[in-house]
């Protein structure tokens, strides 16, 4: 009794008609996937999954490649990490090698690296999740030597900008000692201007001052003479006669200087 009722089961649970629906399911699923129409594949797989409980990697797979090739990453994403604990390595590596194809085109290099990374630990005959390592591994290197690049141009141009400061600052300070040196001598020119002017000022004073001096010695002169009962004119003429003795005089005594007195010796 006990072995008739396992029979029954397992001839209950492996119904010819439920296994060729599954397998005409498979198919159309299938064949939509391999003729681009994802959404089909995806209605079909998730029959499968969910109406007829088919719990198969290959079905999880398959569909994680229809969502990526509908654009809807966040659910592809979904199935691949699923996958990634899968104990098929063949599948578990596929599963890692489109996380990484899918952060590299994220931009999320580091993480694509580990991914392919594992991908290759998991099926080292992988040569799609090869070569993705190596374009991978080939644009972190561009990413860093661009980076490199850009501190050396910013460091260089942090020097050119300290640099051209310097320069600037230098020349401000020339430019304030050429205005200093120009002040003092627009200063110095002022004051020797000055000092010329007061000069002027002094000389002009001086000479107003000789010709009141000398106005005022004619007046005199004039009032003494007119007291003496003299003409200028007569005046004039007894200074002439006196300068003209005064004259004759200084001739007279400068050849008496210039004469030998007589010795009584011969003068050889």
């Amino acid at each position: 009794m006990k072995y008739f009722l396992v029979i029954l089961l397992a001839l209950f649970s492996n119904d010819p008609r439920d296994i060729a629906k599954v397998n005409k399911l498979k198919r159309a699923a299938e064949e939509a996937f391999l003729n681009g129409n994802y959404d089909l594949a995806i209605s079909n797989y998730i029959t499968l999954r969910d109406s007829l409980s088919i719990d198969e990697d290959e079905i999880k797979l398959n569909l994680a490649h229809s969502y990526y090739n509908i654009k809807d990453t966040a659910t592809a994403k979904s199935h691949y990490n699923t996958l990634s604990a899968s104990t098929n390595n063949r599948l578990k590596s596929i599963a890692y090698q489109q996380l990484g194809v899918m952060n590299k085109d994220a931009g999320k290099l580091e993480a694509s690296l580990q991914q392919l990374k594992s991908a290759i630990k998991a099926d080292p005959a992988n040569q799609q999740a090869r070569y993705n390592y190596e374009v991978v591994k080939k644009l972190i290197e561009e990413q860093e030597q661009q980076q490199q690049q850009q501190q050396d141009q910013q460091n260089q141009d942090g020097e050119d900008e300290n640099q051209e400061n310097q320069e600037n600052q230098e020349n401000q300070e020339n430019q304030d000692q050429e205005n200093k040196d120009q002040e003092g001598e627009e200063q110095e020119s002022q004051e020797e201007q000055e000092g010329e002017e007061k000069e002027n000022q002094e000389q002009k004073e001086g000479e107003e001052k000789e010709q009141e001096a000398e106005k005022s010695k004619e007046e005199m002169t004039k009032e003494k003479l007119k007291e003496m009962n003299i003409s200028e004119e007569k005046a004039r003429m007894i200074l002439e006669a006196m300068k003209n003795n005064e004259i004759q005089y200084l001739q007279q005594q400068k050849r008496k200087a210039t004469e030998r007195p007589p010795s009584g010796k011969p003068d050889w």
